[in-house]
C-alpha cells in the first residue's frame, strides 16, 4: 500500500517537473525530473525494510511494540492503562484489505499503534486488550 502511494505521488511529480522545466527553462533543466525518479527507487527497498521491522507482543503485564530500521523505537503500554483501543482503517487501507490498532492511554504522548494488520486480526487483537485492560484495572 505504501508503494502504491510513493508512485501514485512521485510518478506524477516527475513527469509534472520533467514537461514545465522543459517546456519553460529549456531541455537541459528536465534533468531535474530524475530526482523524484530517484527517490522512488531509493524509498521502493526502504519501504520494505521500514514494513518488516514492525512487530508487537502480547505478554503477560503488558503489550510491547518495537519498529524502525535505523532508529529503533519501543512502546510498552501496561494493560492496565489502555483506555481505549481502536480499530481504524482508511479508505486506501481497506482497498488492500489492511487494518490498524490504535491504543490510547493516560498520557498523550503515548503513540501506541500496530498498522496493516488484517482486519480479523485487529479485531481479535482489540478484543484481547479490551478484555485484558478491563481485568487489569478493575484490579484482578
Amino acid at each position: 500500500m505504501r508503494r502504491l502511494l510513493l508512485v501514485a505521488w512521485l510518478v506524477p511529480l516527475a513527469v509534472a517537473t520533467g514537461v514545465l522545466l522543459g517546456l519553460f527553462a529549456g531541455p537541459a533543466w528536465a534533468a531535474f525530473a530524475l530526482l523524484p525518479l530517484a527517490f522512488l527507487v531509493w524509498g521502493w527497498p526502504m519501504m520494505g525494510r521500514n514494513w518488516l521491522s514492525w512487530r508487537y507482543a502480547e505478554r503477560d503485564d503488558d503489550l510491547l511494540i518495537s519498529r524502525g530500521v535505523l532508529w529503533r523505537e519501543e512502546t510498552v503500554v501496561p494493560y492496565g492503562r489502555m483506555q481505549l483501543v481502536e480499530v481504524t482503517s482508511g479508505p486506501v487501507e481497506r482497498h488492500f484489505g489492511l487494518a490498524s490498532v490504535q491504543l490510547h492511554t493516560a498520557a498523550a504522548a503515548t503513540d501506541a499503534r500496530i498498522p496493516g494488520l488484517l482486519p480479523e486480526e485487529a479485531e481479535r487483537l482489540r478484543d484481547r486488550l479490551t478484555e485484558l485492560g478491563e481485568a487489569r484495572s478493575a484490579g484482578l
